[in-house]
């Protein structure tokens, strides 16, 4: 049967299309409406990784309770997007498999009730030694009459701590090392030293290229927390190796291993104790392992120094999305 059967051929070319587009318009009108409420993702980086010119990675929050509304959270190298929809599916929807594109088969165990608190994971995996001195108790005093800032500190800490928990975890590492970021840059990706230092663990640039942490125009991965991390645990983990000790690895990873052994055979030579309060070392130095190990404390019994730490849900802030070629995000 001919649909058009008094129309010229010419016509019918135009008239289909014609229909075709209209019928199209409605049901996308019809989706769009339906979906609503939908939360939408804004994928603008900061200026540092929008010509980025190798494949890099991007982040996207799973925070729930977070308002729709909320601003991008943009550091280098990735972005923190509020999906809060991501979280509640609502009754008789299944919670789909959470999964991190970066380590295909890792199980992120993200459930619909958030586990266990996270600061409660991060005290039971505390196992180095502790340190008690006069040091320890003088940074505890420092934090305890700042709670301001130790609140600001654990706040944006609440964003990264989750994921550097589990690659701690994932290497069988003390758990105190996660606390580190406070000390050296309050947990903020960004944070810049007189020396030229930079990101959430502070590397300089020499250290970050032997840790394939790529500097250039375009980027700095020091300041994107996965590979700053990653960077930071292998580093943290070659120290440990060289010294047996944890004490040490950090005072190396603060004043640089030629200098700690430079310390210890010194002190070798000498006839003295080669453990970390037995050295000399820089002021910083001296004052680098007290001030995570009053960090610590304070994590362990916030109660005893008059403070009170956010609630950290034990699940992840974000997931990894892989870039695989460069894309203006302007557009």
């Amino acid at each position: 049967m001919k649909i058009f059967l008094g129309f010229s051929p010419l016509q019918r070319n135009s008239i289909v299309p014609r229909a075709l587009k209209q019928l199209m318009w409605m049901v996308l009108a019809t989706v769009a409406s339906a979906c609503s409420t939908t939360p939408s993702v804004s994928l603008k980086p900061s200026n540092n990784t929008a010509q980025a010119s190798e494949p890099t990675s991007s982040v996207i929050s799973m925070k729930p309770g977070a308002p729709t509304t909320a601003s991008a959270i943009e550091t280098q190298g990735i972005l923190l997007q509020p999906l809060p929809q991501l979280i509640s599916l609502g009754a008789g929807h299944e919670m789909p498999q959470a999964t991190d594109p970066l380590r295909p088969g890792f199980d992120l165990q993200r459930d619909r009730d958030p586990r266990a608190d996270l600061w409660s994971r991060v005290r039971r995996g505390f196992s180095m030694t502790d340190l008690d001195n006069d040091v320890v108790r003088g940074r505890e005093q420092w934090y305890a009459t700042r709670p301001d800032y130790v609140d600001r500190m654990t706040q944006r800490g609440s964003r990264y701590l989750f994921h550097i928990v589990e690659e701690v975890e994932r290497r069988n590492m003390p758990t105190e090392l996660a606390l580190l970021p406070f000390i050296e840059s309050a947990f903020n990706p960004e944070a810049m030293s007189s020396a030229s230092a930079s990101g959430m663990w502070q590397f300089m640039p020499a250290t970050g290229k032997d840790f394939d942490l790529k500097q250039n125009i375009f980027r700095d991965d020091r300041r994107n927390v996965l590979a700053s991390t990653r960077a930071a645990l292998d580093y943290l983990q070659r120290l440990y190796g060289q010294f047996g000790d944890w004490h040490l690895a950090l005072a190396a990873y603060n004043w640089g291993e030629g200098n700690i052994q430079r310390a210890i055979n010194r002190n070798r030579k000498d006839g003295l104790p080669t453990n970390y309060s037995s050295l000399r070392m820089p002021l910083e130095t001296q004052q680098y392992v007290p001030k995570l190990q009053a960090v610590k404390n304070i994590v362990a019994n916030p109660e005893l120094f008059g403070l009170r730490l956010p609630a950290l849900q034990n699940h992840p802030y974000f997931l990894s999305v892989p870039i695989e070629r460069d894309m203006d995000l302007e557009v």
